[in-house]
């Protein structure tokens, strides 16, 4: 613990990206197969991050517990076993994008300290007279060494993530940034969007609250004034825009929903916001993408790529790259200080956050992060609705009972929704009104609820006519399908 507390320490004051234990477990998240990473998902949610990151460092405690037992009973096996996982450290900081060889100084320095305190404590709980069992004093002096070790450890572990937090919030300067103003404001809302029922979700969701799924343990630290996006590869003209540039753009403001595609049938991993940016269309007019071009392969500043249809990016949905959510500028683990926000469209093949460069291909030539890891290359949402009131497993008293939720069918539109109870009859929902086709739509139906155990069931029609399938399909690989239902005891 003492040499991982020091590395982290280490990490946070020299070699931010350099974290023994982020770097571990992003390497665990990029070697993960997808039926793992979508079982971490379903258990742990948004959380996954926080179980991946207390794993990693359970994992080393057990593992420097072995070696303390391994180098007391046949050394110097403990410090071979110390030395194999310190390479494993250094392996995976050097993996990553935009790393270089001083990076892995905190793995190295990890794997040192704890190498040299190995061996001193070793040394004392063996520091008996004539080779005898260790006495109750050497004991006692072994378990001090090992506690204060510890201690220090933890100390320092948890001071370099204090110092590294307020390293990413400085670095990013984003509390200095104002939003400029949208030279296209977005469509006012209608005032009979929201339904303003207890327990449904709300219309727009907060920033605090929109789900967040990507492969980011430590949120990218960009220095607003050091960014840049470049959109390069099959083009007649390369372009490189600063933050400056893009911001003096006339910026665009639209209300767009965004789902990812690991989100189960009635899931929560779908949120609605406002979002203030400049259309990608626009910026790729000006590059001309040359004809054969059927992609967009979209690089984060972590490395992370999404490969987005050409066509998607250049049709008259409001595409954009994104720079405010909610009038306010995008928070950190939201893609600070540029994300990309596409409409009808799965966050694995579009929503790429903390964008740099942007490479017109084709998607028989490259592939993106996901589509290696046994996803579909292409990924449209899902028509989909979900019954957010009453909620799962509830007692409700006989007679009317509100039923409400959300539908969405991005870029489609939403064009109805009906509710069955048991096995019984559809019966059609009311529907708030519609931002746009880009937006989830909330719905709600009154039911004459009989005593008795229920299963309540909804489903929605999209603008074109189409009905939810009640096919049930797994997220794996292009999106969930069926229909949500809820039981509920009516007394």
């Amino acid at each position: 613990m003492a040499g991982l507390g020091a590395a982290e320490l280490t990490a946070a004051l020299l070699a931010p990206v350099g974290s023994p234990i982020f770097a571990v477990g992003a390497l665990v998240i990029d070697r993960a197969p997808a039926w793992l990473k979508e079982l971490v998902i379903a258990l742990f949610g948004t959380a996954d991050k926080v179980v991946l990151v207390f794993c990693v460092a359970l994992g080393a405690v057990v593992l420097a517990a072995a070696a303390g037992a391994l180098e007391f009973r046949r050394a110097p096996i403990g410090r071979v076993l110390v030395a194999l996982a310190g390479a494993l450290a250094v392996f995976a900081v050097l993996s990553r994008e935009n790393t270089a060889a001083f990076d892995a100084m905190p793995a190295v320095l990890a794997m040192v300290v704890s190498a040299v305190l190995l061996t001193v404590m070793v040394a004392q709980l063996r520091r008996t007279p004539g080779g005898a069992e260790a006495s109750a004093p050497d004991r006692r002096r072994f378990l001090v060494w090992a506690g204060a070790s510890a201690g220090l450890g933890v100390l320092a572990a948890a001071g370099g993530q204090l110092i590294s937090a307020g390293i990413r919030a400085t670095d990013a300067a984003r509390a200095r940034f104002t939003l400029p103003a949208a030279a296209v404001p977005g469509a006012p809302i209608p005032d009979g969007a929201a339904l303003d029922l207890p327990g449904l979700t709300p219309l727009i969701t907060p920033n605090a609250d929109f789900y967040r799924i990507d492969t980011a343990l430590q949120v990218p630290r960009i220095d607003p004034g050091t960014w840049t996006l470049t959109v390069t590869g099959m083009v007649e003209r390369e372009i490189e825009i600063d933050f400056a540039e893009l911001l003096a753009l006339p910026l665009e403001e639209s209300t767009t929903t965004l789902a990812c595609v690991s989100n189960a049938v009635g899931g929560d991993l779908i949120g609605n916001a406002t979002w203030l940016g400049y259309p990608i269309r626009l910026l790729l007019a000006r590059a001309r993408p040359l004809a054969g071009a059927d992609m967009v392969l979209s690089r984060s500043e972590d490395g992370w790529t999404a490969g987005t249809p050409l066509e998607v990016l250049t049709d008259d949905r409001n595409a954009i790259l994104a720079v405010g959510m909610n009038g306010e500028p995008l928070p950190l683990e939201h893609g600070y200080p540029v994300r990309m926000v596409v409409p009808g469209l799965y966050g694995y093949v579009s929503a790429t956050k903390w964008v740099v460069e942007l490479n017109v291909t084709r998607f028989d030539r490259e592939t993106a992060y996901w589509t290696t890891r046994g996803w579909t290359a292409r990924g449209p949402v899902k028509l989909s609705s979900r019954i957010d009131v009453p909620s799962r497993n509830t007692d409700v008293a006989a007679g009317p009972v509100i039923v409400a939720g959300v539908a969405w069918s991005q870029y489609v539109g939403i064009r109805g929704v009906q509710v069955q109870v048991d096995d019984g009859a559809w019966n059609d929902a009311t529907l708030a009104d519609a931002i746009s086709a880009d937006t989830w739509r909330q719905w709600s139906w009154v039911w004459p609820a009989s005593a008795g155990r229920h299963t309540l069931r909804v489903r929605a029609t999209d603008a074109a006519g189409l009905v939810q399938t009640s096919v049930r399909r797994d997220v794996i690989p292009d999106g969930a399908t069926g229909l949500h239902d809820i039981p509920v005891t009516v007394a």
